[in-house]
């Protein structure tokens, strides 16, 4: 869906009323579960090392989470899931060009691509994402029967889904595939019932996640990253974004960072120094990720790793 950047405001506004803000700092809670415990991780440092109350408000578009940062307001303070390259349309806008929003230094690597159950590899011989444009291995992705295999390319509102639409497109499969755009738990069910029928299924996999620890799951292969041969344009850019981007590469090397409502300098400066210091790790991710989808509650499990984590919280703020 190409929303337009006013839309976006409109629909920010909605979301995140200013009248019903009452917290110190708002943090958007997404709906996958590795955004979800660094989104809760950050809540209970910033609780833990300032005393300040944080809310946590439900809503996944990151269009829309940036344009409330952007406006600095307080609708939306921070945002942890900030991927790059992914999401470097909103960075380049928000973060470069208007400087409305600040993006921290440090971050932890993650990687993009697509993913497998292990017997798409063992049994049929699908190792590559070229192995994908043919309609014959397609058909073996067909759980319902209309003749097109099923692809999961992310939810609505991931930069990185319309990415993999272009790279669906560019890599040949397109036609042979359904591109399923749900949101995540939809896919993992999915994934789940592959895995336990001991049938081929494919998607876009994304680390840190739970899934490499729940699944024997691997990755295709995919040509190197190339920058010629990835060249993103976003919706919020161009309304012409499929046919002025060309992507038939993998992903360059990703990274996640913390990014803020530049405001906030003046509004919490204490709190822009903490944001500025923060370190998350990917195992420490995957860890809480596990915990989670165990049936643990994501701010019980961050809170728990902050209280084990004093000195390291304290060496955050004297930085």
């Amino acid at each position: 869906m190409n929303i337009g950047m006013k839309s976006l405001a409109v629909l920010a506004m909605a979301v995140v009323p200013l009248s019903a803000r009452a917290a110190d700092v708002v943090i958007p809670d997404p709906n996958y579960i590795s955004g979800r415990t660094t989104a809760f991780a950050v809540k209970a440092i910033i609780e833990e090392a300032l005393g300040l109350e944080v809310e946590m408000l439900n809503t996944t578009a990151v269009p829309v989470i940036f344009e409330a940062m952007a406006r600095g307001k307080g609708e939306i303070d921070i945002w942890t899931e900030t991927w790059l390259p992914n999401q470097s349309g909103m960075t380049s806008k928000y973060v470069d060009q208007d400087k409305t929003v600040t993006m921290s230094d440090k971050s932890f690597a993650a990687i993009n691509g697509y993913c497998v159950t292990k017997v798409t590899v063992d049994q049929y011989g699908i190792k590559s994402v070229f192995d994908l444009a043919n309609p014959e291995n397609a058909a073996l992705f067909d759980s319902n029967g209309d003749g097109k295999g099923e692809i999961w390319i992310g939810p609505q509102g991931w930069q990185s889904t319309n990415t993999e639409m272009v790279r669906a497109r560019d890599y040949g499969f397109a036609d042979f595939f359904e591109l399923q755009s749900t949101d995540e738990a939809v896919a993992t069910a999915g994934l789940d019932r592959a895995t336990k029928a001991g049938k081929p299924w494919v998607g876009y996999c994304y680390g840190p996640h739970q899934n490499f620890a729940m699944y024997d799951i691997a990755m295709l292969e995919e040509p190197p990253h190339n920058p010629d041969d990835f060249v993103m344009v976003q919706p919020s850019v161009d309304p012409d974004w499929m046919a002025k981007s060309h992507v038939a590469s993998a992903y360059a090397d990703t990274s996640v960072h913390i990014s803020w409502s530049s405001t906030l300098s003046e509004r919490q400066p204490a709190l822009v120094h903490l944001l500025q210091n923060i370190q998350l790790s990917a195992d420490d991710v995957n860890a809480w990720s596990l915990a989670v989808v165990n049936g643990e509650d994501p701010a019980a499990v961050t809170q728990a790793w902050v209280k084990a984590h004093p000195d390291l919280i304290a060496s955050w703020m004297a930085q």
